[in-house]
């Protein structure tokens, strides 16, 4: 079995990345081969069980789709995309990568010859949500987004749900929440503080609060991501019906809260390393962001986050810190 990973080199696609190297397996079926695509060339893997072939793409340049479907990979995994922040500030990039690249990735799998259908699992966001929202957003909530960024994450839901009713694709649109702490160094995303603020501590250095404490926000680890991802390859897709787009579940939580889960696990030494430092330009972006859900349909189908935000922040001192 063939997978193509779009987006690999970022975050979750390495993770990923590392999670079928260390199953080899994927739905049930032994995977024989796995295609890195990124716009950089994603990392070498050492050790891995089966055939790993990377490569350079522009998704942008409907050009260089085709010759993706070659070998005609049973999933595709479509993490590819620019972050929130950059798409706001730069309109055009954030068209042509983040709705053109999608659209060119769905026209290529429509075109290629012999009936091809994949399973493609495409990773949107709740940024498709916009203000005003109820206490808890429903599954039936409408689409009503208020940036770019969630603009065209919702114009690539509908897409999905178009090529998948024609019988072109297999497709599950994931709206992931924000990711948790995401290790490594800050991007460009305008939620990159919620990280921040617990990454920088915990490694002994300061980090920098833009908002109000107060800020309310709907989390997952990085663990969970992968999880969904993997989750979501083996779902009986017929379970979706015409509903092909998913709100998956995550924790509500303050700004506060999170740092008290971080003085619960780290101490106050730690926490004492954020600085409140406001940012209007951030502030005005978060104050259209959901809070909070209840994502029922995803449960009903087996998705699962974590319990407390102090659980995410082990994850990352598991995952990302050797224990320690």
């Amino acid at each position: 079995m063939r997978i193509l990973i779009l987006g690999a080199a970022g975050m979750v696609g390495r993770k990923l990345t590392q999670r079928l190297c260390r199953d080899g397996s994927l739905a049930g079926q032994k995977i024989t081969s796995l295609h890195l695509v990124d716009v950089i060339t994603p990392a070498t893997l050492e050790g891995a069980p089966f055939k790993v072939e990377r490569g350079t793409l522009d998704i942008s340049d409907a050009t260089q789709m085709p010759a993706l479907l070659t070998a005609e990979p049973q999933f595709i995994f479509h993490l590819a995309a620019i972050v929130s922040g950059e798409a706001e500030q730069n309109f055009e990039k954030g068209y042509a990568i983040n709705m053109d690249g999608t659209r060119h990735l769905l026209e290529a799998i429509r075109l290629h010859a012999n009936g091809y259908c994949p399973r493609l699992i495409f990773t949107s966001s709740i940024a498709v949500f916009g203000a005003p929202f109820p206490e808890a957003i429903e599954d039936d909530f409408f689409l009503t987004p208020l940036t770019s960024y969630g603009t065209q994450k919702a114009i690539c839901e509908l897409l999905l749900s178009d090529y998948s009713r024609k019988g072109f694709v297999d497709g599950i649109g994931l709206r992931l929440p924000t990711i948790c702490v995401r290790p490594g160094k800050p991007n460009l995303a305008a939620s990159g503080f919620f990280s921040g603020i617990i990454r920088e501590p915990l490694a002994g250095q300061p980090a920098i609060l833009p908002v109000s404490d107060k800020v309310r926000h709907w989390h997952a680890s990085p663990r969970a991501a992968v999880n969904f991802l993997i989750h979501a390859a083996g779902l009986d897709t017929k379970l979706l019906g015409a509903r092909r787009n998913i709100t998956l579940p995550g924790l509500s939580v303050t700004v506060a809260e999170q740092i008290e889960a971080l003085r619960q696990v780290a101490g106050e030494a730690t926490v004492r390393l954020i600085k409140h430092q406001p940012d209007a330009a951030i502030d005005k972006i978060v104050a259209g962001w959901p809070q909070n859900f209840n994502a029922h349909r995803a449960l009903d189908l087996g998705f699962r986050a974590e319990r407390d935000f102090a659980e995410i922040i082990k994850v990352h001192i598991e995952d990302e810190m050797s224990g320690k």
